[in-house]
């Protein structure tokens, strides 16, 4: 009878442990998406409910910080993206890693952007919200044809 119990309750926790990491990924999955839309929109004030002040980014294109990040969200075009291959882990109670892969229709700087991008993104917890504090995507690439 003790075994069962034991058992009973290892289910239990482990029940309780998988709801939560789901709901913090559909939160995080939420907060990603808002923050897509808020660059698509070229809506600042949005983009900044979710991005901290304090952000930082890697792209091929160089390294950004807010200033630059909402400079670029100007360049963009940006008809449509959307997010597949959703994965947000914890690390700590305050910070979250997300990586994905966005598929995005639109230019950049008046140049074809469109294409499928590996992007990751950290998120802190910062005076109760969570707010992305690091983020990166990286184009894609298709395998070229043999020469021949």
């Amino acid at each position: 009878m003790k075994k069962l119990m034991i058992y009973t309750m290892a289910a239990l926790f482990a029940t309780i442990t998988v709801s939560i990491a789901a709901q913090d990924k559909d939160a995080m999955m939420a907060k990603e998406k808002a923050a897509w839309q808020a660059f698509k929109d070229k809506n600042a004030a949005d983009f900044k409910k979710v991005v901290a002040a304090d952000f930082l980014g890697v792209y091929a294109e160089g390294i950004s910080d807010m200033k630059k990040e909402l400079d670029d969200m100007q360049k963009w075009d940006m008809k449509s993206f959307a997010i597949s291959d959703y994965t947000a882990v914890t690390s700590g109670a305050d910070t979250m890693m997300s990586t994905y892969k966005v598929t995005i229709e639109g230019t950049y700087d008046g140049k074809d952007a469109s294409g499928t991008y590996n992007a990751g993104s950290v998120w802190k917890m910062k005076k109760s919200a969570w707010m992305a504090i690091f983020h990166t995507n990286v184009k894609v690439e298709t395998a070229g044809k043999p020469a021949g």
